[in-house]
């Protein structure tokens, strides 16, 4: 199309200055953005001699043997399986505990209501750091009252994990399910439904996106927690977030092979985000909107 038959800009358009402008500061924020990613990659596909000398932005080399080595260099493996685990324990505890009390919170009246959603999110304004000592003490004590073994252990860790992911998630659902009429439950019920029926048969399939959106959180933050992780495990227990802490010897860092396991630790999350993203911008927004 031509300039002269060009159709001619609408008044409400923004000006091209603006267009232009916007465009060179999304390109600076992409760049921004993705240049630590580009310096992961580049580093974990150097051999360890070009890593340890001057950076190049552009490597002489390509290897992929920091990708072999991280395996052997500690016991990436069984740190990634423990990860998994933990992780996923403390999700499906998460999700099904905070259905439950957010469906309670939402449909129901009972004496103390304000007092409780009060008291869960008022959790979320201490530190993480002012509970560590005091379950320390509860998991020791607990294994030396009962034998049964929380500190260093798995189980320890996912209710850890529960302390801090659990608050929000109730919090979170509370305000998703305040967003689904009542009506649909009332119609469940007047259908011959009883109430633990009609939670999942109509409540909880219409708040698939905001369920979505805590197991994503819980699992994220689960996932690369290492405060609470560098305490309450053990070798045998460690997970990723600590486990990387093992390629740095006191002879030398291999940070070829730290960027490659950071890499690969990346992928389960990067990958649930991408696919699960749809659900999770609708639950992180819906439960906003009354």
């Amino acid at each position: 199309m031509s300039r002269a038959t060009r159709p001619p800009r609408s008044p409400s358009a923004p000006p091209r200055s603006f267009l232009w402008t916007r465009r060179v500061i999304l390109t600076f924020l992409t760049a921004f953005a993705l240049l630590p990613v580009y310096v992961m990659v580049s580093t974990s596909l150097k051999p360890l001699q070009d890593v340890s000398g001057t950076f190049q932005w552009v490597p002489s080399g390509l290897t992929l043997r920091p990708y072999v080595d991280i395996w052997d260099t500690v016991p990436l493996a069984r740190y990634f399986v423990n990860s998994l685990i933990v992780a996923g324990s403390a999700t499906v505890l998460s999700v099904v505990i905070a259905v439950f009390a957010a469906y309670a919170v939402s449909r129901y009246r009972f004496r103390g209501k304000r007092v409780f959603t009060v008291t869960v999110l008022s959790t979320q304004m201490f530190p993480g750091i002012l509970f560590l000592l005091p379950l320390f003490l509860i998991f020791v004590n607990i294994g030396n009252s009962t034998g049964v073994a929380l500190y260093g252990s798995r189980g320890g860790l996912i209710l850890t994990y529960l302390t801090f992911s659990l608050p929000f998630s109730i919090w979170m659902l509370i305000g998703y399910f305040d967003s689904i009429p009542k009506d649909l439950d009332e119609a469940a019920m007047v259908d011959g439904c009883g109430p633990l029926r009609a939670l999942f048969k109509v409540v909880v399939p219409a708040a698939v996106p905001g369920i979505v959106a805590v197991s994503v959180y819980a699992f994220m933050t689960a996932w690369g927690e290492v405060l609470f992780a560098s305490v309450m495990t053990t070798d045998t227990t460690r997970t990723l977030a600590i486990g990387l802490r093992g390629y740095a010897t006191q002879n030398d860092v291999y940070w070829n092979q730290v960027m490659a396991a950071s890499l690969v630790v990346s992928v389960p999350v990067v990958a649930g985000f991408l696919l699960l993203q749809r659900y999770l911008v609708a639950g992180l927004t819906a439960g906003a909107v009354k």
